[in-house]
């Protein structure tokens, strides 16, 4: 799994023009699946992700989580994360998981991240146009990848 992770002052998700999820300061994530993805792949993320010190203390410091910002947490699936530019200018998705796969690793994932901060996580819809909107906040944007743990 990869994902992009952007702290935000806000971000929302809108599909057909209706808002389906919003956030005010929190995270906004954007996750990519692949077939080689398991339930550790899950669990080691979403525990990355609760407990990264990326907010501000009273000192102006990185040095608290989402949890102690008293957070939000916006997830979206996002299949180009896994793009390939190798060869040629027309990216490759090939890695990237069919939504027989990836619709339940994506709804494990939101699931694992809720029961960890013990609160609602706001999402996109797989598959669907979205336009995803974000003001972010640093800006800092993070990328990890499970496969890849650094």
């Amino acid at each position: 799994m990869r994902l992009v992770i952007q702290r935000v002052s806000e971000a929302s998700v809108t599909i057909e023009g209706k808002i389906k999820s919003a956030i005010e300061t929190g995270l906004l994530i954007l996750v990519g699946i692949e077939d080689a993805d398991t339930a550790e792949d899950i669990e080691w993320l979403c525990n990355k992700v609760i407990n990264l010190r990326i907010f501000p203390d009273e000192n102006d410091v990185m040095n608290r989580s989402v949890l102690e910002a008293q957070g939000g947490l916006l997830v979206v699936s996002q299949f180009t994360l896994h793009a390939s530019t190798k060869k040629g200018n027309r990216p490759s998705y090939i890695r990237a998981s069919k939504p027989d796969f990836a619709i339940p690793v994506y709804e494990a994932f939101v699931q694992k991240l809720e029961a960890l901060a013990g609160i609602p996580v706001g999402t996109g819809e797989f598959g669907a146009d979205m336009k995803v909107r974000l003001l972010n906040d640093g800006p800092v944007t993070i990328l990890i990848d499970s496969k890849n743990k650094e």
